[in-house]
């Protein structure tokens, strides 16, 4: 039976409702991926971390190389499941760099994944939508790979699908099949990528964050919280009580402070000196002088003062502080 090309699903013809159908049996892609890639529409095909945590074991049965791909602007919280389940060699991979200034150095964002303690034979920054050090990647993954198989694994919307389509079209004679798309979990099923006959890629399903705030908002909002180019940092100095409102979807209680706001530049961002009711979810939080609130899914605030704030969000959303980032 054929996998469709853009998720991976064994292609199906009876149920509309289960992955991989498609109502034409000469299709290469099944009716979800074909509306995705040629009109935008999404259909939410609901996978746990079951189908993830598998297919990890099933790696860890071998002794191929696997690139954990990590978007640089949205990092997670840890990398406990994917480093837990795996004892193969991992290149590190961080995309999107064209998302964060040029301003800020790469050696610092290399060595800011130093506090993950992440056993990798590398680490590189590239940018797939800038080709940026795609070269250095392919050069990186021949240097490490241990047979013809490379797994790319990491996080809904990390970027897999959309590294492995440029590669494609950059060093390979194949057009780019597999789906992409700003919503999580595109791709649903592993999907084999010849490169050459050398190199075969496998992209597989991301890790679903169930606390990002991607889970909880509608496809319009999600275009504007994703960035689509450098974000222009937000810097506010308070002095007295004051809130910070991002979008509705957040707000900050703040008194004494400086902070940096990194998010996408699509989001309405504003201060005011009276409180605004919304319906959020309220918390206290103490951050650390020199760290960063991060806003799971929405991006993060660095703080030069130590500070106990109230921040609201929606309900479900995670929130923590890390060391500063940038």
């Amino acid at each position: 039976m054929n996998k469709c090309l853009g998720c991976g699903s064994l292609l199906q013809y009876d149920n509309p409702n289960l992955e991989g159908y498609t109502s034409n049996k000469d299709a290469t892609y099944c009716e979800r991926c074909f509306r995705i890639k040629n009109y935008g529409d999404y259909k939410s095909i609901v996978k746990d971390n079951n189908t993830f945590i598998n297919i990890l074991k099933e790696i860890n049965n071998t002794k191929s190389l696997v690139l954990l791909v990590v978007d640089i602007f949205n990092l997670p919280e840890n990398f406990d499941v994917i480093v837990g389940n795996i004892n193969n060699p991992i290149l590190l991979v961080l995309t999107k760099r064209d998302i964060l200034p040029k301003s800020i150095y790469e050696e610092k964002l290399l060595n800011y994944m130093d506090n993950y303690n992440l056993k990798v034979l590398d680490k590189i920054i590239v940018s797939s939508n800038k080709n940026y050090q795609l070269d250095e990647l392919i050069s990186k993954i021949k240097m490490y790979q241990t047979d013809d198989k490379v797994y790319v694994v990491g996080y809904t919307n990390a970027g897999k699908s959309t590294l492995i389509n440029k590669l494609l079209y950059n060093y390979s004679n194949v057009l780019p099949t597999i789906t992409t798309s700003l919503l999580p979990s595109t791709t649903l099923n592993s999907i084999e990528i010849k490169l050459d006959d050398k190199l075969t890629l496998i992209d597989t399903p991301g890790l679903l964050e169930e606390n990002t705030i991607d889970n909880f908002i509608d496809v319009n909002l999600l275009k504007k919280v994703t960035p689509k180019k450098a974000i222009k940092p937000i810097t506010y100095q308070v002095k007295t009580k004051q809130f910070i409102i991002i979008e509705n979807l957040a707000k900050l209680s703040l008194k004494d402070n400086n902070i940096t706001i990194f998010m996408s530049n699509d989001l309405k961002i504003e201060r005011y000196f009276k409180d605004k009711e919304l319906e959020l979810e309220t918390k206290q939080i103490e951050v650390e002088a020199g760290y960063d609130l991060v806003i799971s899914g929405l991006g993060f605030i660095k703080f030069t003062k130590k500070e106990i704030i109230e921040i609201s969000v929606l309900k479900g959303v995670k929130v923590y502080t890390r060391k500063s980032f940038i």
